[in-house]
């Protein structure tokens, strides 16, 4: 039943080029017209259908004028339906998708901004089987929040969207393709454990001082000291004068992870174990650098600097 289903969908969209006109990915904005937008009825308006079409013969029957008029009236409305629908999504315009970031395996979270020149009510999108509400204003822009499933690392292209209503009497249903020429960045899946990067504790570079806030200890007197480091009172009991030190050894030693220190580890093991140091010297509130074929990012730190380097890591070949 199911090859059977799908030699059907292969032969209408060979024969009927008109519904595939669209498929092929698309550079924003996108507007949508009345060349792409389709719509059938709904199992209620078919019900509704065959409701008007028995009021319509009982009412030539009987020559009930007050039936046939009635029938006429909730017909004409229907109708008018219809065309409300349609243009519901007539002139739709999508004019910007932002994407935040996710690790593989991991829902990443799309922001579709719409906007409109008249007002909308009841428009509803779907992407790989969720469904979102929203309504535009006149002249406003309107965000839609959808979560993309992810699969793997780098790249991955952006799916079909479909857009459709069935407001304002739920008998037609309305709809439109929306395949924006678009892509978004899916960062590695961090290893679950592992061995911690290599930090010598012994090493001056990383353990250099640094002025702090809170007073660390008192020293003598050297010559260049400011007047106002000067520890008066412990002076007074010393033949030499005694000077406030805030100085303090750097706590957390700055974090070199490179490529080159993880040999006999295939390339996705690699990028799965700097991820998770990553993710650990982010947590920790460490300074790192990357090095990496081809590319080396400095020390830093902080969350753009996290983006940056998991931006790198994903888009290794």
């Amino acid at each position: 039943m199911r090859g059977l289903l799908q030699r059907l969908q292969a032969w209408a969209e060979r024969r009927l080029p008109a519904l595939t006109r669209y498929r092929r990915p698309e550079p924003l904005p996108i507007e949508l017209h009345r060349r792409r937008i389709y719509i059938v009825p709904t199992g209620f308006g078919i019900g509704f259908a065959v409701l008007l079409l028995v009021m319509l013969v009982g009412a030539l029957n009987y020559a009930n004028n007050a039936a046939l008029l009635l029938t006429c009236l909730l017909g004409a409305a229907s109708a008018t339906s219809m065309l409300v629908a349609f243009r519901s999504l007539d002139g739709l315009r999508l004019s910007q998708i932002r994407a935040g970031h996710a690790c593989a395996g991991e829902p990443l979270q799309l922001t579709v901004v719409f906007e409109s020149a008249r007002p909308r009510s009841a428009i509803r999108l779907d992407l790989e089987g969720q469904c979102s509400a929203f309504a535009v204003a006149t002249n406003q822009v309107t965000s839609v929040k959808l979560a993309l499933p992810t699969r793997q690392r780098g790249w991955q292209p952006l799916p079909r969207l479909r857009l459709w209503s069935s407001w304002p009497l739920g008998m037609f249903r309305a709809w439109s393709w929306l395949h924006p020429q678009s892509s978004v960045l899916v960062w590695p899946r961090p290893e679950s454990s592992g061995p911690p990067p290599r930090a010598p504790a012994d090493d001056a570079h990383h353990m250099r001082l640094h002025r702090g806030d809170e007073l660390a200890a008192l020293r003598d007197y050297r010559t260049g000291d400011p007047q106002r480091h000067i520890a008066w009172k412990a002076s007074a009991h010393r033949d030499n004068l005694l000077v406030k030190d805030f100085e303090q050894p750097q706590s957390q030693p700055q974090w070199q992870l490179d490529w080159r220190q993880l040999p006999g580890l295939d390339s996705e093991a690699r990028i799965a174990r700097l991820a998770r140091w990553l993710g650990e010297a982010q947590a920790q509130r460490r300074s790192y650098s990357l090095w990496l074929p081809g590319r080396q990012i400095a020390s830093g730190s902080g969350p753009l600097h996290y983006a940056h380097c998991m931006s790198a890591l994903a888009e290794l070949p």
